[in-house]
């Protein structure tokens, strides 16, 4: 698994296994689905903030309002 999306699902509160897939540390079916939409949403920003850093602006706009509705990526 690429370093980027490790640092990301760690910051979301999981832990990436063996295989290197991110899981959620011990929790309840609420705390698991809190961490998989923390984890979504980071991935969503670091890629807005991305297309918005190589002058894809039009793009990131569009991934930011209509598709997740994400407030202040950056």
């Amino acid at each position: 698994m690429n370093q980027r999306i490790q640092k990301l699902a760690d910051e979301a509160g999981m832990y990436v296994d063996l295989n290197g897939n991110p899981w959620p540390k011990w929790m309840s079916a609420e705390e698991c689905e809190v961490a998989y939409n923390k984890f979504a949403e980071l991935m969503i920003r670091d890629c807005i903030r991305t297309l918005h850093s190589n002058g894809y602006d039009d793009a990131a706009q569009c991934l930011q309002d209509v598709h997740f509705g994400i407030e202040d990526p950056i």
